[in-house]
């Protein structure tokens, strides 16, 4: 069985149309193409602002003519992440999807389930020809994953609507009211190339085939950081012997839990035996520390051919030492609302970049403003130390939960209604556009679901198929609800 043959078909239809359609981030000029020529196929209007998005316009249904009008918000582009060893151009490839029982995984690279089964749910909805519902504006926002540039550029006036439905979250049975703001911290450090002895010999140490994962969702789940792990390595040889650092490499994404790091580096030949012991204790020590979180995890040494250029020495000491400072992961938990991470910091990637430059990537995550600034402010004060050029981006902010909420209510009794349970109602620690939203479009009225997702960010991303039938009969039953209702 292929994705398209499974229920409901019509949004299973979509979602497998949206597979074949490249979209990276910045560069979705294939989706925004299928997207308008979908609109022109179904006689609908569609438009496109300045910054890219698209609004796809459908008329209430007879009868329904009065009833609020609903935005149905997600996000065209998808995290391109590939396993090593697997060939596959983002830019102009398919996703080559299978099913694995009761869920539906790539091969080799991440689904872009994130967010294209909200993609799929808002055409399904405006294809669809037996729904009661009032006037529908799809909203496909672009470049939700690297820096929220669709939700940011657009303008006061081009969406029109009452009630936003965001298609973005990730956990069926549950209806997302609030959400993290996040920043993000960059440091550059500047060396100086220099010769290396030629007494020399030289290894590349790999750490590979973490989980990897979503830095807002999974950053409390313990897993493992490719770039912190490699870098207690290093700071361990550092301080033992005479290291000369020739390259290193880690991570890819802001917003994803490195999975792989590597460096290259050089010792005096007569330390190949001790340095081989100090990685198997290190091998060791990961494997009991990482036990049952990281079951596939890879350390590995290996000879690497002859290097004649390396890091100098003082950049080495302040660039490693730095990173071992660097926090990651889980800072405060939230104080209202039980299990809720409220502040973390991910340390994203670490790239040479040019003949003299290294750029470590970080982002921080706060349900509090506050936290989100002074979060940021720890980095960039552990940076500044080690030497660094420290900058932020704009940021975002987050979206204050609305306990009071009209559509929150009619979402509560609609999934009761269809599922006898009631759907837990939570914030989420990953970034949605929605404080954008709400910052241009004070009155709306907003909640975010979806269908069970997992791994998200990774090549291990899954789509659980049951949910999705789940959302999709829990989306009707809102469109149904909210048409009965008045202005």
């Amino acid at each position: 069985m292929e994705i398209k043959d499974l229920k409901p078909e019509l949004i299973w239809h979509y979602f497998d149309e949206i597979t074949k359609v490249p979209r990276p981030s910045k560069k979705e000029g294939k989706i925004k193409a299928f997207l308008l020529n979908f609109a022109k196929e179904n006689s609908l209007e569609a438009k496109e602002d300045k910054t890219g998005n698209i609004l796809i316009t459908k008329p209430a249904t007879k009868g329904h003519e009065e009833a609020p009008t609903v935005i149905l918000q997600s996000h065209m582009d998808m995290v391109c992440e590939k396993n090593n060893g697997t060939v596959h151009d983002f830019e102009n490839d398919p996703i080559e999807t299978y099913i694995d029982g009761e869920w539906v995984k790539a091969k080799g690279t991440t689904l872009g389930a994130d967010n294209g089964i909200g993609m799929a749910a808002a055409l399904a909805v405006l294809a669809s020809n037996d729904l009661p519902h009032g006037k529908i504006e799809a909203l496909f926002t672009v470049d939700e994953e690297t820096g929220l540039t669709g939700a940011f550029g657009m303008k006061a006036g081009f969406i029109t609507g009452d009630i936003l439905l965001n298609l973005d979250s990730e956990d069926e049975a549950e209806i997302f009211i609030g959400c993290a703001g996040g920043i993000g911290t960059t440091a550059i450090f500047t060396y100086k190339p220099t010769m290396i002895p030629q007494d020399h010999i030289f290894f590349r140490i790999t750490v590979k085939n973490l989980k990897g994962g979503h830095s807002g969702s999974d950053i409390d789940k313990g897993l493992g950081n490719a770039n912190k792990i490699l870098d207690r390595f290093l700071i361990k040889i550092l301080k033992k012997y005479d290291m000369a650092l020739c390259s290193i490499d880690g991570g890819n994404l802001h917003n994803a839990i490195a999975r792989e790091a590597t460096a290259v580096i050089g010792l005096h030949k007569s330390e190949k035996e001790k340095l081989r012991v100090d990685m198997n204790q290190f091998i060791a020590l990961m494997e009991e520390e990482y036990n049952g979180i990281e079951p596939d995890m890879k350390i590995l040494l290996e000879s690497e051919e002859h290097q004649n250029i390396c890091i100098d020495r003082q950049t080495t000491f302040a660039l490693i030492n730095g990173l071992n400072a660097c926090p990651h992961g889980v800072i405060a938990m939230s104080r209202d609302i039980p299990g809720l991470v409220e502040t973390s910091t991910n340390l994203a990637s670490v790239k040479m970049a040019g003949e003299d430059k290294i750029i470590v990537t970080t982002s921080q995550r706060s349900s509090t403003e506050s936290f989100k600034e002074e979060i940021a402010s720890r980095i960039e004060s552990v940076f500044t130390l080690a030497g660094a050029v420290v900058t932020h981006n704009e940021g975002y902010p987050g979206w204050k939960p609305n306990l009071n909420s009209q559509i929150l209510k009619i979402a509560i009794e609609s999934y009761e209604k269809l599922y006898h349970i009631t759907p837990a109602v939570k914030a989420i620690h990953a970034g949605l556009e929605c404080g954008l939203f709400l910052e241009k479009y004070p009155h709306l009225d907003m909640i975010s679901f979806g269908p069970t997702l997992q791994g998200v960010h990774s090549p291990d991303e899954k789509m659980h198929i049951p949910a999705v039938e789940k959302f999709w009969n829990h989306l009707v039953a809102i469109l149904k609800k909210v048409a009965e209702l008045k202005k």
